[in-house]
């Protein structure tokens, strides 16, 4: 049985490729405090459709490069607002000035 994994697109800054991150709330056993551990794994993402913030879930495959040993299999929820970048700040700037007239 193939491994999942739930968790947020942490970057997404190569070809086909996503990095997630997984994060796992734990109880220390002795002084009983919380802590969170952050496991990042690289999968693969062959259309490019998952972009940073989006929860996701990630499926064990073969090795498909030295660091990816999985692959995308759904996107549950998608981030909110996303930050494009624009060529020219400000053509931006004036054309939302516009929008709000």
């Amino acid at each position: 049985m193939a491994k999942t994994i739930t968790g947020i697109v942490a970057s997404k800054k190569t070809d086909k490729t996503i990095v997630v991150a997984e994060s796992v709330r734990l109880t220390h056993p002795l002084y009983r405090k919380q802590y969170t551990v952050t496991k990042r794994f690289m999968a693969h993402d062959e259309k490019n459709e998952a972009q940073e913030g989006d929860k996701v879930i990630i499926v064990e495959t073969r090795p498909i490069s030295a660091r990816k040993h999985f692959k995308l299999e759904k996107i549950l929820q998608k981030a909110g607002v996303q930050h494009v970048e624009a060529e020219n700040p400000l053509e931006a700037i004036e054309a939302a000035k516009e929008e709000k007239k």
